[in-house]
């Protein structure tokens, strides 16, 4: 084992612990020359060696000159050591970190000063610590003596010369630590953190842009802070980082959107005419990758349409314009239901341009994509209508359109009607429109509401439970109130009272309606929907009616409904098939 006395001094020794600088500079320089000669005489293990007592008895020691002499020892010996630095900086530089968060602040002086010497001989080799390094000075950005500022802030210039001239900086592992530092509400350190992003932006073999994500929430976050300086430096770095996006080929807009639309809520007025102004860019270069965030987008420009900030509004109209126009549709990951969800909820918003802006949006959807907007809506109504009330509404509602609407009862009607029984409870969605259609005005308009209805439940495979509750009608009490619910509804059109009498084989009443048919004017909409009864006649449902024309002796009545039914039919094709059936 090495004897230290034999290469360093008591001496040497004794100032380096000296409460005087100049003790300790000259015992340093001493330091140094004894490095120098060993690094020319190769022989590093001595070199360890002093560095070790450097260490462990002067920079860990208690007392605080000990550690300044400590500190500044290892400077020396660096400088010593001068191109050969690079194999005893494992040694030397994490002892020197340490007293960065040393309790003195002339001690953590020290250390800056001590890491600046170094850095200057080691240069490159330097890198290998630069995260335990950035880390240090960020903190000592904030440090409260100005002293230690004013050093750290040297240091920190001499660290940013030697990245940008380094190739062996490697950012990847450097963005972790940025990102998290980014939080960081000190203004000092948020000085330093946009400096370097800055910095390291502007060298040409670093690509901050494709890491801007991991930091772009933290700088949007220091847009409202209350230091005028870094709101400026944060707006310029972000204004410098837009432009390089207009300019790239490859930009990962999906992250940055979900960041951007968080931001244009904020209450900063500055921070949210960024985030608009970004989004309104975004949505101009981003293409396919931000289809699947325009609902997103959209949720946060409509509310800023009404900003109280002119500048705001405007940018806001285009980017809802912009994004109004696209083409985009589910085949390209373009999501329908979130944005009729966003603009059906900006219609409760208490600005009336917002409100306007989404009744515009959900008139563009029902044109560019009318069925499955009907289908969304339906379903957004429905979950509101699971209470009694909001479901009495929605179906009034319903009737409401279809009366000033034919032709979305005659094209969308049945899928409508359809769709409702299976999110709502079919029984109860029949039941409340019997109910209402009792009491039409519009005879016309009942009579083909009751009819569209009547197919439905005749045909629909979503109504079977239905039916077979109906047919019950004669032994189940349940049936038999649900066939008393429909049938003063369905009194609108007689064909369909017919239908309903049959599918609950109250034959001696089906009959009893159709002796009552010699009173009305029999035309070719009568005609037509006798017709259509005669069809269904011959379909799967009502295949029970004909195997009881099997048994007329039981089903009398049938036979006489089904007679009464030939006496009303002209004397064509399906004249001749009801009179097949009979004989």
């Amino acid at each position: 084992m090495t004897d230290i006395s034999s290469l360093l001094p008591a001496s040497v020794l004794r100032n380096l612990a000296d409460k005087l600088y100049e003790k300790r500079k000259n015992a340093a320089l001493e330091v140094e020359g004894v490095v120098r000669t060993l690094t020319a005489a190769g022989d590093h293990e001595k070199i360890s060696a002093i560095i070790n007592v450097l260490t462990h008895e002067f920079a860990f020691s208690p007392q605080a000159n000990h550690r300044k002499g400590g500190l500044i020892g290892l400077a020396a010996a660096t400088v010593g050591l001068a191109s050969e630095a690079a194999q005893h900086l494992e040694q030397i530089v994490p002892p020197v970190l340490n007293s960065f968060s040393d309790q003195d602040s002339r001690v953590r002086y020290y250390a800056c000063e001590a890491l600046y010497n170094i850095a200057k001989v080691a240069r490159g080799e330097f890198i290998v610590f630069f995260n335990q390094i950035f880390d240090a000075l960020c903190k000592l950005s904030a440090d409260s003596d100005a002293n230690v500022q004013s050093a750290a802030h040297l240091l920190d210039r001499l660290v940013k010369d030697i990245v940008t001239e380094s190739d062996q900086f490697s950012i990847e592992e450097f963005i972790p630590l940025l990102r998290e530092r980014m939080n960081v509400l000190n203004p000092y350190v948020r000085q330093f953190l946009v400096g370097w992003i800055t910095v390291l932006d502007s060298v040409p073999d670093i690509d901050m842009l494709g890491f801007l994500p991991d930091f772009l929430d933290g700088l949007f976050n220091m847009l409202s802070d209350s230091s005028h300086e870094i709101r400026q430096q944060a707006d310029s770095a972000l204004s410098e980082f837009l432009q390089e996006i207009k300019n790239s080929p490859s930009v990962d807009y999906g992250r940055m959107a979900e960041i951007l639309v968080l931001r244009a809520s904020s209450t900063d007025e500055f921070t949210r005419l960024t985030s608009i102004t970004w989004m309104n860019e975004f949505v101009k270069l981003g293409g396919d990758q931000l289809v699947p965030y325009y609902a997103d987008i959209l949720g946060a420009i409509l509310p800023c349409i009404s900003d109280k900030e002119e500048k705001i509004r405007v940018v806001a109209r285009e980017t809802n314009e912009e994004l109004r126009a696209i083409k985009a549709g589910p085949t390209e990951g373009f999501d329908i239901g979130a944005v009729l969800t966003i603009a059906r909820r900006e219609l409760s918003n208490e600005c009336e341009a917002t409100r306007i802006e989404a009744l515009h949006w959900m008139a563009v959807l029902l044109e560019k994509h009318r069925k499955e907007v009907v289908l969304l809506v339906l379903e957004v109504h429905a979950c509101i209508a699971r209470d009694a009330p909001h479901f009495r509404h929605l179906v009034v509602f319903l009737v409401h359109h279809f009366r000033m609407d034919h032709s979305l009862l005659e094209k969308r009607g049945t899928l409508i009607l359809r769709r409702l029984c299976i999110l709502l409870d079919a029984e109860r969605v029949y039941r409340e429109l019997s109910t209402i259609l009792e009491g039409e005005a519009d005879l016309d308009f009942a009579s083909v509401m009751v009819q569209a209805l009547n197919l439905i439940l005749l045909n629909s495979s979503e109504l079977a439970e239905l039916r077979a509750l109906i047919k019950q009608s004669l032994s189940n009490p349940s049936g038999r109130d649900l066939f008393n619910a429909l049938y003063s509804s369905w009194c609108h059109s007689p064909m369909a009272t017919i239908s309903l009498c049959l599918l609950a084989q109250a034959y001696q009443h089906a009959s009893a309606v159709i002796q009552s048919l010699v009173e009305e004017d029999i035309n070719v909409k009568f005609l037509v929907q006798l017709d259509k009864l005669v069809r269904l006649l011959e379909t799967p449902i009502f295949t029970y009616l004909r195997l009881q024309l099997l048994d007329p002796g039981r089903y009398t009545w049938l036979l006489k409904t089904l007679y009464g039914l030939l006496m009303l039919l002209p004397q064509f094709s399906f004249f001749i098939f009801v009179r097949v059936y009979l004989s």
